[in-house]
């Protein structure tokens, strides 16, 4: 069963000693080295093992209750071929039909879930990652062509589905606007994925927004289209 996010510990932490009074007139003991006799540690994982933990643990789920979902954001880009470097959580796309279904599925497994003031996603934890669950990209409603184009991947040994590479860049692209437009965070994964990508479906489905037509003009000036 999966542990709730708050309750789950992904690094074990050897416990405290108890205390005990020394008898009286007792000799103090010799010195001893400080490692001796101290439990083995494990390796903390870093955080982009630890977000592809959450990932592949939430679409396991997902998958075993035959929910329509796809990988999104930069967990998807990785499992396409570029570079492991989560950025701040994982994202799953859905249909807005399916919120409470899925919602109701994390929660069963055990999984803290809530709703946000934004509504176009719910939110849970798992691991301790924050999980987005998201069904509008670029303000729109994420819909059962986009999921069915999904190429069902390997991620980190688990498969699952996740968005096409044309969709998951519009999806980048298409949320730029004047209060978000980190190019630094989307311009390696266009590098990446760019012989994937049909660009012009891209540019067609951006339009005329000033903060894509930049974007755009950065690549082109970088030759990576």
């Amino acid at each position: 069963m999966t542990q709730n996010g708050d309750d789950a510990t992904l690094v074990r932490r050897p416990g405290i000693p108890d205390l005990r009074m020394a008898p009286e007139g007792a000799e103090p003991a010799p010195p001893q080295d400080p490692q001796a006799d101290q439990p083995p540690q494990e390796l903390p994982l870093d955080r982009n093992q630890a977000i592809l933990e959450a990932a592949k643990q939430v679409g396991a789920l997902l998958k075993r209750k035959g929910h329509l979902f796809a990988l999104a954001g930069s967990v998807a880009a990785y499992a396409h071929g570029g570079e492991k470097n989560m950025q701040h959580d994982v994202d799953f796309a859905i249909r807005p039909e399916d919120a409470e279904a899925v919602a109701a599925t994390l929660r069963e497994a055990g999984l803290t879930v809530y709703t946000p003031p934004e509504d176009w996603l719910i939110k849970a934890t798992c691991f301790g990652q924050p999980v987005d669950i998201i069904f509008e990209l670029a303000h729109r409603p994420v819909g059962a062509d986009m999921l069915e184009r999904a190429e069902e991947l390997s991620v980190d040994s688990v498969r699952m589905p996740v968005l096409a590479p044309t969709d998951l860049l519009w999806s980048l692209t298409a949320a730029f606007s004047e209060h978000h437009c980190d190019f630094g965070a989307a311009l390696p994964i266009a590098r990446a994925l760019r012989e994937k990508v049909d660009w012009e479906q891209v540019r067609r489905e951006c339009g005329d927004e000033p903060m894509p037509a930049a974007f755009f003009f950065l690549l082109e000036r970088l030759n990576v289209i």
